[in-house]
């Protein structure tokens, strides 16, 4: 049981990132719009907020400009796709390979930089036998990212707005004809998916593995979407989702740690392989994902 308890925390932190950029792709495919860039805007985001935080000594002002640089890129994004009616998935793969270059450019100065490892640890919680090192003893971002999660749900299916942008999802025209401005809508949730993503990117580099490496997220971006299709477009799947990732990607490095005679590359193809996997079973039933997707998703509206 003793050797469990870093194994869950490990996991719950490697989780954290995914389900912080799967949340707000979430929130931009129920809009209608997909996003394949995230990957591009968390490796910007992890290099901005690392940048920030080496410059001014603060990670809360590394996580705040991660959000900023995932939102701006977010914005060009929603300016080329809701306003210009490009190809929202060639556009997006655009972003994804503008921010690997970018990132890697702008982090030439700071590859050699590295931050300390602050501890954290709930009150008394964190001294519970067992549970205390395994869910108590985390960076307030873990527990944002589940109070983020508990809020979009609630969001999407408790209030007026969430009702709103599910049925700018479903039906863009109906929305119009209504008087509510799908563009506006979709811009909102644009920057919302680009504010997540870049608190994911941020928290790689801040948290996660406190330096900066080109090419760091390592394709997590590219997960966070497939969970949202894992999720069938449910926070709380995303959760789910996001932590068994983690625990994957945790459980590759444990294995190596072993001392298991397995190819290390093997081993890093874990996490994408069960991603592949995954997808390919929750595909085999069309009439399952077409139940659940968002009736617009990726198709671009003009308002005429």
């Amino acid at each position: 049981m003793s050797s469990m308890a870093p194994l869950i925390a490990a996991a719950i932190v490697a989780g954290t990132p995914l389900m912080l950029a799967a949340l707000g792709l979430l929130v931009n495919e129920k809009s209608g719009v997909v996003n394949l860039g995230a990957e591009g805007m968390m490796l910007v985001a992890a290099i901005v907020g690392f940048a920030t935080a080496v410059k001014t000594g603060s990670a809360t002002f590394g996580f705040l400009a991660g959000a900023g640089s995932g939102m701006l890129l977010a914005a060009f994004f929603a300016l080329l796709t809701v306003w210009l009616g490009t190809n929202q998935y060639a556009t997006g793969l655009a972003l994804a390979l503008f921010g690997s270059g970018a990132s890697a450019y702008i982090g030439i100065d700071y590859v050699s930089h590295s931050l300390e490892s602050a501890k954290f640890a709930l009150p008394f919680l964190a001294d519970i036998p067992f549970l205390g090192q395994a869910l108590f003893r985390h960076h307030p971002m873990v527990y944002l990212s589940l109070l983020l999660c508990a809020a979009i749900t609630w969001f999407l299916y408790r209030t007026r707005a969430g009702l709103v942008l599910r049925a700018v999802g479903e039906s863009p025209a109906s929305a119009h004809a209504l008087g509510y401005n799908v563009r506006r809508i979709r811009l909102a949730a644009l920057l919302f998916g680009g504010a997540c993503c870049g608190l994911a990117g941020a928290f790689m580099s801040l948290v996660y593995t406190p330096m900066w490496v080109e090419g760091m997220v390592g394709g997590r971006g590219w997960i966070a979407l497939a969970l949202t299709t894992f999720a069938t477009w449910r926070p709380a799947r995303v959760l789910i989702g996001a932590y068994l990732f983690g625990g994957i990607t945790i459980l590759a490095f444990y294995i190596q740690g072993l001392g298991v005679a397995i190819a290390s590359q093997w081993l890093s193809m874990l996490p994408y392989v069960a991603t592949i996997i995954v997808l390919v079973l929750i595909s085999s039933n069309a009439s399952w994902i077409r139940l659940n997707m968002p009736a617009s998703l990726g198709k671009n509206f003009n308002p005429g």
